[in-house]
C-alpha cells in the first residue's frame, strides 16, 4: 500500500517567493528521512516553493483559466510530501506521528489509489495506464 503524507504548514499560504525553512528543522528532518530509507519505506518525497510563486488552473464551463499566486481564498496549502510503502494505515499513520513537525504543521495521510481499487469499467477506461506509470519511472520521473 502506498501512502502519501502531506506537509502542511500554517502561514505558508502568506509566505513570500524565496522564503527559506530554518535550517535546524531541516536537520531534523533529514535524520526522519533516512530514517524512512533506511526502513525501506521510502518512495518519494519533495519540498515545495510557496504558493506566491504557483499558479492554479481551473477549468469553468470547460475553458481553462490562469490565476497566478498567491491565492487569497487558500487557507492551507502543501509544503511538501512524503510517498511511503508500508502495509497498513496504521503503519503510516505510526510514520507520521515520528515527523519532527513543529506547533505549525499538520500532516494528512492519504492513500493513494492503486488500479485493483477500481471496478471494471474504470480499469478499462484506464488502459495503458500501468504501461504508463512504468515509462515515466524508467525515464527518471516520479
Amino acid at each position: 500500500m502506498r501512502f502519501m503524507m502531506l506537509m502542511i504548514p500554517k502561514g505558508y499560504e502568506t509566505a513570500k517567493p524565496g522564503t527559506m525553512p530554518d535550517p535546524k528543522a531541516v536537520e531534523a528532518m533529514m535524520r526522519y528521512n533516512e530514517a524512512l530509507q533506511k526502513a525501506g519505506v521510502l518512495v518519494a518525497l519533495d519540498g515545495l516553493h510557496p504558493p506566491s510563486t504557483g499558479a492554479r488552473v481551473s477549468f469553468k464551463g470547460g475553458k481553462p483559466t490562469v490565476t497566478d499566486g498567491p491565492f487569497a481564498e487558500a487557507k492551507e496549502v502543501l509544503g511538501g510530501y512524503w510517498m511511503i510503502r508500508v502495509n497498513s494505515r496504521a503503519e503510516a499513520i505510526e510514520w507520521a506521528k515520528k515527523i519532527p513537525g513543529g506547533d505549525n504543521e499538520i500532516v494528512e495521510i492519504r492513500q493513494v489509489q492503486e488500479m485493483e481499487d477500481f471496478s471494471p469499467e474504470v480499469r478499462k477506461a484506464a488502459k495503458g495506464f500501468d504501461e504508463l506509470q512504468a515509462a515515466v519511472k524508467a525515464s527518471g520521473g516520479a
